[in-house]
Order: structure tokens, then C-alpha cells, then sequence
């Protein structure tokens, strides 16, 4: 194991755990020089630009056209998914729901990232049931035992 040379400057640039290097740090809610000068130069302007963007949009102008449809009908980055998945009450129905889903994945039904979503639901809500369960035996063996 090779020694490492001393140190005469302390920690040599490294800050001491749980102590920040600029305690004063960026006040909550500061915002960056550029946004606030790009804000500054819009003030007043946002109805005009807007106008302007759809007159392009109508004349034609394919990329005005897009930013528009964007800000009225944004991107749906998520949508509800429909098939069977039988109820859950406990830990077992959970390995039935699995199934149920893996088998949806191979018809074709749902797609694996979507599977990858619901499954993660699938493995908390699992984990919630049996919790639920664990604390209603401890309950029972309390009473049973006269505590």
C-alpha cells in the first residue's frame, strides 16, 4: 500500500463534509442574469409576438405552425392504457396480475414500457398489501398474547 504524501494545506480544495464552500450560496428563487434581461426585452411584447406567430402559422409558415400547435395541444407524454388485470388483495393476486400483464405484452396489447409503468405500480401496490397484511397479524398476535 503506497503512502500518501502529507498534506501542510489541510483539505487541498476539498470541503469538509456537511459544510457547504459558500454557505451564502444563490438566494431561493434568484433567477439567471439572461432570463431576466430576455424577460426585460419581451415586457409588452408577448400579444404582439403571439399575434404574429399566427399570422405566420396561416400564411403557411410551417415551422410558426408548429410552435402554435405545440402551445395549444402539447405532446401527451403519458396515456391511459386498457386491459384486464384482475384485483389485487394480496400478495399472491400480485404474481396473477404479473402474469396478466406479461401476457398482455406478448398479445401485443400493451407495449413493454408501458408494462415497465404498470408493473412498478404493481410491485408498490404488492408491497403495500402485504404491509397491511404483516400489521394486521402483528394486531392479532398483541390481543392474542394481552397486550
Amino acid at each position: 500500500m503506497t503512502k500518501r504524501p502529507e498534506n501542510s494545506g489541510g483539505n487541498q480544495g476539498r470541503f469538509t463534509p456537511g459544510q457547504s464552500g459558500n454557505p451564502a450560496g444563490k438566494p431561493k428563487g434568484a433567477r439567471h442574469k439572461v432570463t431576466l434581461a430576455i424577460e426585460e426585452l419581451m415586457e409588452g411584447e408577448a400579444e404582439v409576438l403571439t399575434r404574429k406567430a399566427i399570422e405566420l402559422a396561416k400564411g403557411g409558415d410551417i415551422v410558426a405552425l408548429r410552435l402554435c400547435l405545440d402551445r395549444i395541444a402539447p405532446a401527451r407524454k403519458d396515456s391511459p392504457i386498457a386491459f384486464d388485470l384482475p384485483a389485487i388483495a394480496s400478495a399472491q393476486d400480485a404474481l396473477g396480475a404479473s402474469a396478466a400483464l406479461l401476457a398482455a405484452v406478448a398479445a401485443g396489447e400493451v407495449t413493454p414500457i408501458e408494462a415497465g409503468a404498470v408493473m412498478g405500480l404493481l410491485e408498490s401496490h404488492r408491497r403495500l398489501v402485504e404491509t397491511g397484511d404483516h400489521e394486521a397479524r402483528l394486531t392479532a398476535l398483541e390481543e392474542r398474547s394481552g397486550k
